[in-house]
């Protein structure tokens, strides 16, 4: 079969022919029809990211068609069409994964690539609105959205969120979740012709702001009728005391990333005068991953796919990614 692998850091992906792999029991072989990019897969790449052991088979996110069943697998079938949970091991515990957790793609086999075998408990049905790209493009950023807006920030109906760096494939993601839930979403950019194409989107954002600009907290907030109960965040960094500022008394900051570094400044009295939450998150449970199908069926939510690229080209798909241009998820179509 045809597969995207690493040999090493700081090197390009190569597209080669390995072995297919058979599935062991109670595990499924999955015919792949496309696999979403994270920027997880650019970390590794770059070297950026822990526990690397290379070489591997990259990518988290994938659809497909079940082609073979493991010695006693009985709830899935030969042909159904599937999405995979992009973790491996959370653990017994709903409050945070295990010892063991870890994300497909690294340093076991991942996605990019023309089968994969996973566990059949780890399979769901891919829901019947969306294709075999947009259903790629789901998994990590769903199940990572999910778990930040409702799992950990416990959205309600009715409730103001900003979002920051709406060009992120799970910021897009978090966005269209808590629109379908009742919330009034806003967002945030730090470029603005991606923030004017986010807004464009037919995804219910109300507006705003590029955090560059002088007094962006001040202007959105008084445009947005008052400050945000639930603030998600994927930088941190230099920039994290602006979200303080810009929630509500007893709000809830949760934050997946810290893309622009150490939080260097923030003042205390800030955060416990306003009784604030300031949480952290990472992936979620298989419940998580459920519960986010379940919300993504009942409203038909499609995620955004921004660009094309098949499996053969896969290096260009992650220097397409890493120059940051993209509004959604990179997905490869795979044959």
């Amino acid at each position: 079969m045809l597969a995207l692998q690493l040999d090493a850091t700081n090197q390009p992906a190569a597209a080669r022919e390995i072995p297919t792999p058979a599935p062991a029991a109670g595990e499924v072989l999955i015919k792949l029809r496309a696999a979403a990019l994270n920027h997880r897969d650019v970390w590794i790449q770059k070297g950026q990211y822990a526990g690397i052991k290379l070489p591997c088979t990259l990518g988290a996110d994938g659809s497909g068609e079940v082609a073979a069943l493991g010695e006693g697998v009985a709830d899935v079938a030969v042909g159904d069409a599937v999405i995979i949970y992009p973790g491996l091991e959370w653990g017994d515990s709903p409050v945070a994964q295990g010892r063991d957790f870890r994300v497909l793609g690294m340093p076991d086999p991942g996605v990019f690539a023309e089968y994969h075998t996973t566990r059949a408990s780890y399979v769901r049905p891919r829901p019947a609105h969306l294709d075999w790209a947009q259903a790629a493009a789901l998994p990590l950023a769903g199940l990572t959205a999910y778990r930040a807006a409702f799992s950990r920030a416990q959205l309600r109906a009715g409730e103001r969120v900003l979002i920051t760096g709406i060009g992120g494939g799970v910021a897009l993601t978090a966005a269209q979740l808590c629109v379908a839930a009742g919330a009034e979403v806003w967002v945030t950019s730090g470029d603005d012709d991606k923030l004017a194409r986010a807004l464009a989107l037919p995804v219910g954002l109300r507006g705003g702001a590029n955090y560059t600009a002088e007094g962006w907290v001040k202007d959105l907030t008084k445009r947005a009728g008052g400050p945000f109960d639930v603030i998600i965040d994927s930088a941190a960094g230099p920039g994290f005391e602006a979200l303080v500022d810009a929630a509500a008394p007893g709000g809830r900051i949760v934050f997946y990333g810290g893309t622009r570094g150490p939080i260097t400044s923030l003042t205390p009295g800030k955060v416990f005068w306003k009784q604030l939450s300031i949480l952290g998150t990472s992936m979620g449970s298989l419940q998580d991953f459920d519960a986010m199908l379940a919300l993504v069926n009942d409203h038909q939510i499609v995620p955004v796919v921004d660009k094309h690229f098949p499996l053969s080209e896969g290096e260009a798909a992650l220097r397409y990614l890493a120059n940051g241009q993209q509004l959604g998820k990179v997905v490869l179509d795979i044959a």
